[in-house]
């Protein structure tokens, strides 16, 4: 099985499964596993990779709208050099850190492989699912699309610039305050394009996205080989860890909370697909 295969699976036997996190009560909670031969090019500074590994699941949290509260991470490796760990701890506190949440700890295992596996903690009341988009919501993102992309390209030459575009901000304040106005959302960790066909499963509709109207993050046009290129790297790559939702109150959400929120399309009925300028927008994103 491919792994939308196997999460169709485990929707299957695990109904509560399907959003960005589960909730059990008011606390939403999330894991996610990074490894060092997947998700971090040659070049990443441990820094970088414990802000970025619990940063995405921080993305998740902000996803449902929620307060970040805490994380922790196993963190897995060959052996245990102290300035890579301390340069670790220091980038997933950080990232805790500026989004008002907690590092709390964790494991460590040794592993052939660089390894790391987080889990974060949120609190809300009113979560917000994937499953709740209407026709006629516009469609928005948060922020810039392709800077995980753009960094991927300038792995490991120019590293410096790399990883400082390896370091999102997880959009939890943001989340928190269009979550009042959103029908649905999602992050866009698998990109745009496929965060859309998610939304589509669970909501039933489909959505058309005009490409004139994406925010697409300036290092994308530095890196890219021509438009097709740069779109491609903006909408299919991924790992940009933004906020895709969609609301009835597009200027309300826009004006709620601290990111640049930018209408991209409407949602529309099911039985039009997923659409790019009119065409269909193929399912294509990242695959762990």
């Amino acid at each position: 099985m491919d792994e939308r295969a196997a999460l169709a699976l485990v929707g299957e036997n695990l109904p509560a499964a399907g959003d960005d996190c589960a909730v059990v009560g008011s606390t939403v909670v999330t894991t996610d596993m990074l490894h060092d031969r997947t998700d971090f090019p040659d070049g990443t500074t441990r820094y970088t990779a414990g802000w970025r590994a619990v940063g995405a699941s921080l993305s998740d949290v902000a996803a449902m709208g929620a307060e970040a509260t805490a994380a922790v991470a196993v963190y897995g490796a060959p052996e245990f050099a102290p300035e890579e760990l301390r340069a670790f701890l220091r980038g997933a506190d950080e990232v805790c850190e500026a989004v008002g949440a907690d590092y709390v700890g964790g494991d460590l295992d040794g592993h052939e492989e660089f390894t790391v596996a987080t889990t974060a903690l949120g609190e809300t009341d009113a979560p917000v699912r994937r499953s709740g988009a209407t026709p006629g919501d516009a469609v928005c993102v948060t922020g810039t699309l392709g800077r995980s992309a753009a960094a991927l390209r300038l792995f490991p030459d120019a590293p410096e610039r790399a990883n400082d575009l390896f370091r999102f901000e997880p959009r939890v304040a943001t989340g928190q305050a269009v979550a009042p106005h959103a029908t649905s959302m999602i992050d866009s960790s698998d990109g745009l394009a496929r965060s859309l066909h998610q939304l589509g499963e669970a909501s039933d509709c489909g959505f058309t996205v005009e490409s004139d109207w994406l925010p697409i993050h300036e290092a994308v046009r530095e890196v890219a080989d021509d438009p097709a290129d740069e779109r491609s790297l903006a909408v299919h790559f991924g790992e940009d860890f933004e906020l895709v939702f969609t609301t009835p109150e597009p200027e309300r959400a826009q004006a709620a909370g601290p990111a640049p929120v930018s209408v991209v399309g409407e949602v529309t009925d099911a039985d039009a697909g997923v659409r790019l300028d009119g065409d269909p927008f193929p399912d294509r994103g990242y695959t762990h």
